[in-house]
């Protein structure tokens, strides 16, 4: 069984290279390949932007009768990515670069052009100075003056290097701690003062106040009286003042009703016959008893007053 993965190949011993047929491909032939955009350009059909980088598939080509120093040419074929209009540009061996051939055109090549101008002003200078000697004359005076105010910037750059080397950074902070710490201690003893000041303000005012306390007379001072026993609430009055009122105002107009003074003139004892003590006993009772109720007996007592002490009456007189 063969290899799978062969690396040298059979060649018979008569193995004749020379009459193996060649492929006649054209010579501007195309390939596919796969490349990026080597700088900014922008359609001409639609304006879009096309940014250095962008990846395209290509048609790639060989320029033919163009050879720099016996280096091909090729020519790039790509499509705008919105219009799909053609955009070729070819390479440059002579500046390292591309040129953009059709379909775009070229941004941001300020700096490009900028050396060509460069080159373009050298390239006049050096063929003025062939065919005028005087120009040579003033060109080399111009360049002399202009090397000397370079001499000149660099020798005052050189001095103010050196004025900022002699500077002692170190002393510097070294001052700016003083002066923080100096800034410190005043704000401490700021603080201290009006500490100071705070207190004696507030002793003053004690000493105002305690003077003021003796010279008024002392008053005594009502202390609450401790209840005794915790029943004595229940012998206090807990009625409101408003209940108070109206209390009073139906006592006005009806009068009260079972009430000890007024039932206890209207109350009789059933007399018995007792012996003469006991009859002298009862009798100075029931005139005590007159005498104390019969002047609270007024006449503005009504008619539901005098049915309440006549139902007590009765009641007493069945005990």
């Amino acid at each position: 069984m063969s290899e799978r993965k062969v690396l040298n190949k059979y060649y018979p011993p008569d193995f004749d290279p020379a009459k193996i047929p060649k492929l006649k491909l054209p010579k501007d032939r195309q390939y596919v390949v796969r490349l990026m955009a080597p700088f900014n350009m922008r359609c001409k059909t639609c304006g879009e932007y096309i940014y250095k980088g962008k990846k395209f598939n290509a048609r790639k080509e060989t320029v033919q009768n163009e050879v720099y120093l016996g280096l091909p040419i090729f020519r790039f074929y790509i499509k705008c990515t919105r219009c799909l209009a053609e955009i070729t540009f070819k390479t440059d061996p002579e500046n390292t670069d591309y040129t953009m051939e059709h379909g775009a055109t070229r941004n941001f090549q300020a700096e490009k052009l900028l050396e060509e101008e460069e080159k373009r002003m050298q390239k006049e200078r050096e063929e003025e100075e062939l065919n005028n000697p005087m120009k040579v004359l003033e060109n080399r005076t111009k360049d002399s003056k202009l090397e000397m105010e370079v001499l000149e910037n660099l020798q005052e750059l050189k001095e103010l290097n050196q004025r900022q080397a002699n500077v002692d950074f170190e002393a510097m902070l070294k001052q700016y701690k003083e002066y923080e710490e100096e800034q410190k201690r005043k704000e401490q003893e700021e603080d201290e003062q009006e500490m100071k000041a705070m207190l004696e303000q507030a002793q003053n005012r004690r000493l105002l106040v305690d003077s003021d306390s003796d010279e008024e007379p002392g008053k005594p001072r009502t202390k609450p009286v401790a209840k005794i026993k915790p029943t004595d609430i229940l012998q206090e009055d807990p009625e409101p003042q408003s209940k108070k009122l109206k209390t009073e105002s139906w006592e006005r107009s009806v009068g009260k009703l079972n009430t000890k003074p007024q039932l206890a003139g209207l109350v009789t004892a059933r007399k018995q016959k007792p012996g003469p003590a006991l009859a002298e006993r009862t009798e100075n009772k029931g005139t005590a008893a007159s005498t104390a109720s019969f002047p609270t007996a007024t006449g503005s007592t009504s008619s539901l007053s005098l049915l309440g002490a006549y139902s007590d009456s009765e009641d007493t007189a069945s005990d």
